[in-house]
């Protein structure tokens, strides 16, 4: 019962927000200065989940492949590539390293 409970309160809430973007939009203004800082709040916590990810945690040894692979995936990105050519070259460059034996 409380698991269907706090599925309805997520799904409502979603809705909500999604409701709430197109219903406010012109009556909100927010001043230049706050858009600005929320730009670059969302950048700043993309290349957070970046170097989360990129970087493992375990205790075992640090390997190149990950990295290398994220730092082809940056590149693109910055070149403006698709979203698809950056993941796949990405997974690819990934996977050719640790193939190669370099881990």
């Amino acid at each position: 019962m409380m698991l269907a409970a706090g599925m309805i309160a997520l799904a409502v809430g979603t809705y909500a927000f999604r409701w709430a973007g197109p219903a406010l939009r012109e009556r909100i203004r927010f001043p230049a200065r706050a858009v600005r800082v929320l730009e670059i709040g969302a950048v700043v916590l993309l290349a957070a989940l970046v170097a989360v990810t990129a970087l493992p945690s375990s205790s075992g040894g640090f390997g190149f492949a990950l990295p290398a692979g994220v730092l082809v995936a940056g590149v693109l990105a910055w070149r403006k590539q698709p979203i698809l050519v950056v993941i796949v070259a990405a997974a690819a460059t990934t996977a050719l390293l640790r193939l190669l034996g370099i881990h």
